[in-house]
């Protein structure tokens, strides 16, 4: 069967709350789009603003630290996200092996054993207790007791609790000022259910394609994290559930669920959106030309890992934008990639407004 990329976008801007803002259940985006990145929160917020009907600080402040229905913790590729916490097991369970074999490599060029480290995680657990704590206090706290390696460890690491966070032990907590805590998981949320890492990397994979097929195997790797090699089996486990499309002549999959939606996925209008940086519709494929002319690649996607802020119309990026720090001057600073319609323009200068609105009630720094 053969779809139009107008068609893979328009089903995509569907599964990501892009192409239309119905919904303010920050949760269910967040499930729907297999997690929002939150390396940088200003940049996690933003991309619930860009799929949400409402929403404001506090919703998502309230979310995460009062009812805990999101959890705060580094998931795909390493890298910080906001989680559904009923979800939150999938993803430990689906992700965990891999991280930790990757960690534990690391941490041998030390001579540090799983021993060590299980140690290590047994004082942190009892330091933490039933309340957050500052890194920086915990740090002060656990030095002490740690072997010389593991302080050679604390040196070089970014992080002395990344292999209980890896683990599962310990997720983010609320800010104190300008410090981020910790919390036990198993003081912040409720028990978490067992699952295997086979059946959690298959209902993981199947999220990943509801929301960012057709794709391919190597692009679940890529987004995911996991190895190739382990990702295989799981790949095959679930091939009666899916369907090869081919898109100009390069071929990928859909689950069968999703191929009558996808067969019929068209846009009833222009979508226009601001996209932040590190927002997920942009980090899901390895090939990126669906999103972003070769040209203009390096201009988003930048060095050391940076993504520049996008204008998307119609799934795919048009421009950059970034925020004009002068009262003076517009508020967004946009740098266009090809002549738009003057109807394109003025719904951009409406998404910059309503930007700005949820920017100023923020007190965000775009």
């Amino acid at each position: 069967m053969t779809v139009s990329p107008l068609q893979i976008a328009a089903f995509r801007l569907r599964q990501h709350h892009l192409a239309e803002r119905r919904s303010s259940d920050l949760v269910a985006i967040c499930r729907d789009v297999c997690g929002i990145q939150a390396q940088v929160m200003g940049a996690a917020r933003l991309a619930l603003w860009a799929r949400a009907a409402r929403v404001v600080r506090q919703d998502i402040d309230s979310l995460l630290w009062d009812k805990r229905l999101l959890i705060k913790t580094t998931a795909m590729r390493q890298t910080m996200h906001l989680l559904p916490a009923d979800e939150y097991y999938i993803y430990l369970a689906a992700i965990r092996h891999s991280r930790m074999d990757a960690l534990m490599r690391v941490m041998a060029r030390l001579s540090i054993t799983q021993k060590e480290v299980d140690a290590m995680n047994a004082i942190l657990l009892e330091i933490l207790g039933n309340h957050p704590l500052p890194q920086l206090e915990l740090a002060r706290q656990i030095k002490p007791r740690l072997s010389r390696k593991l302080h050679t460890w604390m040196k070089l690491s970014w992080s002395v609790f990344r292999p209980a966070i890896v683990a599962g032990l310990v997720c983010y907590g609320p800010q104190r000022g300008s410090q981020s805590t910790l919390v036990r998981v198993d003081r912040w949320l409720q028990p978490l259910p067992q699952i295997s890492a086979e059946e959690a990397q298959r209902i993981l994979l199947r999220k990943f394609l509801r929301a960012y097929g057709p794709a391919g195997i190597r692009d679940f790797c890529k987004w995911s994290g996991i190895p190739i090699g382990e990702a295989r089996p799981v790949w095959a486990s679930l091939s009666d559930e899916l369907v090869e499309v081919s898109i100009e002549g390069a071929k990928a999959f859909i689950l069968r669920e999703n191929l009558h939606q996808l067969e019929t996925s068209k846009l009833a209008r222009t979508i226009v959106r601001l996209l932040p940086s590190f927002d997920p519709y942009m980090l899901a494929h390895a090939d990126k030309d669906h999103l972003v002319h070769p040209r203009y690649y390096k201009r988003v996607y930048r060095n050391q890992g940076w993504l520049s802020p996008v204008i998307l119309v119609n799934g795919r990026v048009v421009g950059i934008w970034s925020r004009n720090d002068a009262s003076t001057k517009p508020f967004l600073r946009t740098e266009l990639f090809e002549k738009l319609p003057k109807t394109v323009l003025k719904e951009i200068e409406e998404e910059a407004e309503r930007l700005k609105q949820f920017g100023n009630s923020c007190q965000l720094s775009l």
